[in-house]
C-alpha cells in the first residue's frame, strides 16, 4: 500500500441541527478542534448523542460544517464532495453490493477508476490474502458470515489505498467474542499499513484495546483526548471517569500538601493521595477517584467500612461495602489464598496513593 500518511486537522467546527418535537436548534458539535497525527489511530468515544458520528461524517464528506474548516493532510476539504476526499468509510451495515460476489466488491472503486483489469485482479487477490478471505472471491455476500462480510467492506475500504481510514461502529453487528477478534485484526492491520485511522464507538473496552488516543465527546463538544492509560488513570472529570470504566467517588477537602502527595480528609479520615498536576490550596472541595480494582479490603486500613455485598465472580470477588458517606465498589482480582470477607462484617479499605485521582 503507498498512499500517503495524512493527519486530520479539524478546526473549531460546529454542526446544528433542528430538533424536530421542539423546533429548536441544537448543537450537535459544538466548537471542536482536534489535531489527528499521520499514521495514528484515533477513536471517538462517547455516549448516544455525543457528537463522534457526526464529527466523523462531516471529516469523510457526508455532512458539511455550519462553521470551521477540516483539513486532510494540511488540504482544505469542506468544499470537496466525499468522492473528491482521501479517506475510505467502513460502515456499520457494511453497505455491500448483494448482486456482486466478493471479488467484484473489494474491485468496484478500482473499476470506477478504470484501473487496468491485470493491476486490479492482482490487488483484490493480494487484499483477500490480507483480511483472511483467500479463495472465497466467487462467494456472493448473502453466504458470508457477518465477521467476512465485515472483512469484505475492509477489504474494499484499503484497496482504494486511501490517506485516511474511517470507521462508524464497524463491529456493533457481531457477537461478543467476533468483535474482539476484528477490532484486533483491524488494529493489526492499520499498523501493518500505518494508515491514518478514525474510529467510531460507544464501547468503552473496544476503544481501549485497539487506539493510540481517545477523544471523549459529550455533548457536542470533547471532554477530554489523551492516551488510553491517561484518560483511565487521569480522567479531567467525573463524566470521563465514570464513562471509561467504573469508578468510585469521594468527597474530599484539602488539608496540606506534602512534596508529591496531597493530605486529604474524606470519609471522617485523612489520608494522603497523588498529587494531580494542577494546583490544589488548603480547604478546597475535591473528589477522590478511586478504581474497584485499586481497593483492597482488609482487617486494618485507611478507610472504615462494613461489607454490604461479597460476590464470588470467578476471576475476582466483588464488593460492596458501606463507608461513612458512601457506597464503594471494590473487585478483589484473583482472590485466590486470600481472606474472603462475608456480609455485615466490619473491614477497611486500603489503597496506594498511585492508586488515587484528585478531581
Amino acid at each position: 500500500m503507498n498512499s500517503e500518511k495524512k493527519g486530520v486537522f479539524i478546526d473549531h467546527i460546529y454542526k446544528i441541527y433542528l430538533d424536530p418535537k421542539t423546533k429548536k436548534e441544537f448543537y450537535a458539535v459544538n466548537d471542536v478542534t482536534l489535531d489527528i497525527k499521520p499514521g495514528s489511530f484515533v477513536t471517538l468515544l462517547g455516549p448516544s448523542g455525543c457528537g463522534k458520528t457526526t464529527t466523523l461524517r462531516m471529516i469523510a464528506g457526508f455532512e458539511s460544517p455550519d462553521a470551521g474548516e477540516i483539513y486532510i493532510g494540511g488540504e482544505p476539504v469542506n468544499a470537496l464532495t466525499p468522492n473528491k476526499r482521501d479517506t475510505a468509510m467502513v460502515f456499520q451495515s457494511y453497505a455491500l453490493f448483494p448482486h456482486m460476489n466478493i471479488f467484484d466488491n473489494v474491485a468496484y472503486g478500482l473499476k470506477l477508476r478504470k484501473v487496468p483489469k491485470p493491476e486490479i485482479s492482482a490487488r483484490v487477490f493480494d487484499m483477500l490474502k490480507l483480511v483472511g478471505l483467500e479463495g472465497m472471491e466467487n462467494r456472493y455476500t448473502n453466504q458470508l458470515s457477518g465477521g467476512q462480510q465485515q472483512r469484505v467492506a475492509l477489504a474494499r475500504a484499503l484497496i482504494a489505498e486511501p490517506g485516511v481510514l474511517l470507521f462508524d461502529e464497524p463491529l456493533s453487528n457481531l457477537d461478543a467474542k467476533l468483535r474482539v477478534y476484528m477490532r484486533t485484526e483491524i488494529r493489526r492491520i492499520q499498523q501493518q499499513f500505518g494508515i491514518t485511522a478514525i474510529y467510531v464507538t460507544h464501547d468503552q473496552s473496544e476503544a481501549m484495546s485497539i487506539s493510540d488516543n481517545i477523544i471523549i465527546m459529550n455533548k457536542g463538544v470533547v471532554a477530554q483526548m489523551g492516551t488510553p492509560r491517561d484518560i483511565y488513570y487521569r480522567p479531567a472529570n467525573e463524566f470521563v471517569a465514570d464513562f471509561i470504566g467504573e469508578a468510585n467517588f469521594l468527597d474530599a477537602e484539602v488539608e496540606r500538601t506534602e512534596g508529591e502527595l496531597v493530605r486529604v480528609k474524606a470519609c471522617g479520615v485523612s489520608f494522603n493521595v497523588a498529587r494531580p498536576e494542577k494546583n490544589v490550596e488548603s480547604g478546597e472541595k475535591h473528589l477522590v477517584m478511586l478504581r474497584p480494582e485499586g481497593i483492597r479490603l482488609a482487617e486494618k486500613g485507611i478507610i472504615p467500612c462494613k461489607v454490604l455485598l461479597s460476590c464470588f465472580m470467578g476471576s475476582y470477588q466483588l464488593y460492596h461495602v458501606q463507608t461513612a458517606d458512601r457506597v464503594v465498589k471494590i473487585t478483589d482480582n484473583h482472590p485466590v489464598g486470600r481472606r474472603v470477607f462475608e456480609v455485615d462484617e466490619e473491614a477497611f479499605l486500603d489503597f496506594d496513593p498511585i492508586d488515587t485521582h484528585l478531581m
